[in-house]
C-alpha cells in the first residue's frame, strides 16, 4: 500500500517576496538619493567707474590715457590736476595718481617711471642765455628763488637767498623771474608749463632730476587699477600680468 501524503499532497507554497528583498528575508538597501549639482557661482560684476587718476603738476599722461581711451573704452578716465604739496592726500579720493618722488609711501604701491631734466628759468635778457647749457657754477651770484611748492629742493653755495619771502607757487616764482630778479631751477615740464614769452630757459647739467611715479593705495589694487598699471608698463592689450 503507497504511503500516503498529508493534506492535498503538494507542497505549500511560498509567499513572493517583496520587491527588492534578498533571499534570507532582508530587505535590499534604498540607492542612495542623487546629490543636486552646487549652482555655478555668479560671474563678478564688472568693474565700476569712472578710474580717477590724479596727477601732479608738470606730469604728462596723455599717451597712457590715449591708450586707456581705447582699450577701455566702458570706463571713462577723470584726470584730477593736484598741486605737490597736496600729492599724497590726493590718493585718498584718487584710484591712483602720478606723483613726484619722494614721497611718503607708507600704505602705497610705487611705480618710478622716468626723471625729468632740471632747466633754469631765467628772463629773457639775462646774459644767461648766451648758453645753450648751464653749469651750477654758472649760477654763482645769482638770486636763487625757491617758492613754497618748490620739487626739487636745489641748492648752491654760490647763489644768494632773496631779500623777499618765497613765492607761494613756481607759477609766482616764474613772474618774479620774468620781472628781472633772480632765476628759478624747476624739472623741464613745469617750466613749459607755465611758460610766458618774457622768460626763457635753460638745461642744468649737473643738476638734481625729479622722478615721476605711478602710486596707489596697496588695499585698492582694483581692476582698473591693474589695467592702468598695464598700460603704463608697456604691456600689451592681450599680454598678461
Amino acid at each position: 500500500m503507497a504511503r500516503g501524503r498529508s493534506g492535498s499532497g503538494r507542497a505549500p507554497r511560498r509567499a513572493p517576496r517583496p520587491a527588492g528583498q534578498k533571499p534570507g528575508g532582508k530587505a535590499a538597501p534604498k540607492p542612495a538619493p542623487k546629490k543636486k549639482p552646487a549652482p555655478s557661482p555668479s560671474p563678478a560684476p564688472p568693474p565700476a567707474g569712472p578710474f580717477r587718476l590724479a596727477a601732479v603738476e608738470g606730469a604728462t599722461p596723455g599717451k597712457w590715457i590715449r591708450i586707456w581711451e581705447e582699450r577701455m573704452p566702458r570706463y571713462p578716465l577723470e584726470l584730477v590736476p593736484v598741486p605737490f604739496t597736496d600729492q599724497r592726500e590726493a590718493l585718498a579720493g584718487a584710484d591712483a595718481a602720478l606723483v613726484r618722488l619722494p614721497i611718503d609711501s607708507d600704505g602705497l604701491h610705487v611705480i618710478a617711471l622716468y626723471d625729468e631734466v632740471p632747466v633754469v628759468v631765467v628772463s629773457v635778457d639775462s646774459e644767461l642765455t648766451a648758453a645753450d647749457e648751464l653749469e651750477v657754477s654758472d649760477l654763482d651770484g645769482e638770486v636763487l628763488i625757491t617758492p613754497a611748492d618748490d620739487v626739487l629742493r636745489f641748492a648752491s653755495p654760490g647763489t644768494t637767498a632773496p631779500v623777499f619771502d618765497a613765492p607761494e607757487t613756481t607759477e609766482d616764482a616764474v613772474a618774479t623771474v620774468a620781472a628781472g630778479v633772480g632765476v628759478l631751477v624747476v624739472p623741464m615740464s613745469l617750466a613749459r608749463l607755465h611758460h610766458r614769452k618774457d622768460v626763457t630757459y635753460r638745461p642744468l647739467r649737473g643738476g638734481p632730476v625729479s622722478t615721476v611715479a605711478l602710486a596707489w593705495d596697496a588695499d585698492r589694487t582694483t581692476e582698473l587699477v591693474d589695467a592702468f598699471v598695464g598700460i603704463v608698463r608697456g604691456r600689451t592689450a592681450n599680454s598678461s600680468r
